[in-house]
């Protein structure tokens, strides 16, 4: 099955998706094991790799160790071409659709073909939408483009059905690692209305309580990362 079935496949009544996102410029190899332990007992469904700013290298020997440890599926989550490597699963193969910077709504992509070609990754197509969240974000700063404002209602749901029509399999709205506010749930709810693409969600989720209203309001897949690396025992409300 690929990884796309397998999110589609998902996405029933009451699940929940839970994918852990883990930055290699902040996570040692050395921290990995005890890590992914924690990981396998909650009941996360996917383990997303990338950041904005990573070294090159650093992804492939990331992944190499988180996929000794899992049999959840890797996938690339990539800020750029440098975190390409083919012993992950897949790629979220991401366009800054909440952007105008050329860069990243093509011209990275581009740039990316000659290495994905050469590998056996599964490329999921990925409308990507940064939505303001109260404090400038690091994937605001290094693609140099402003997120759609939280107020802007209208225009985050034609973004997102725009991503839809264009031929995009996943739509992402992202506040931003550390947000200072989460994606509000009517944002999500009137998105999710508006597609009929699965739906993820990440970016100032802190608690299970807001996860919970995430998939409440209409979230197929939930994305932590900086609730995990700042309180490792926030695994322990995520018990399977």
């Amino acid at each position: 099955m690929t990884q796309h079935n397998h999110i589609l496949n998902s996405i029933q009544p009451n699940a929940r998706n839970l994918a852990v996102l883990i930055d290699p410029d902040k996570m040692t190899v050395d921290a990995v094991a005890t890590f992914i332990t924690q990981v396998n007992q909650s009941y996360a469904t996917h383990i997303f790799v990338g950041g904005s700013e990573v070294s090159e290298g650093l992804t492939e020997i990331l992944v190499l160790e988180i996929k000794k440890h899992t049999d959840l599926p890797v996938i690339l989550f990539p800020g750029d071409v440098i975190q390409i490597t083919d012993k992950a699963d897949g790629i979220l193969f991401l366009s800054l659709i909440s952007g105008r910077n050329p860069d990243y709504l093509i011209g990275k992509q581009v740039e990316a073909v000659s290495k994905l070609v050469k590998t056996n990754l599964e490329v999921i197509p990925t409308g990507y939408i940064l939505i303001e969240n109260g404090k400038e974000t690091a994937v605001q700063r290094v693609s140099e483009t402003d997120p759609i404002p939280r107020h802007a209602l209208q225009t985050i749901i034609d973004t997102a059905v725009a991503g839809a029509l264009l031929g995009m399999k996943l739509i992402y709205l992202e506040a931003g690692s550390g947000a200072l506010h989460a994606i509000d749930p009517h944002i999500i709810s009137q998105v999710k209305a508006q597609i009929n693409i699965p739906l993820i969600v990440g970016g100032g989720l802190r608690s299970k309580a807001e996860i919970e209203t995430a998939y409440k309001a209409g979230a197929d897949v939930v994305v932590i990362g900086t609730a995990f690396e700042n309180d490792q025992s926030f695994f322990n409300a995520l018990k399977s």
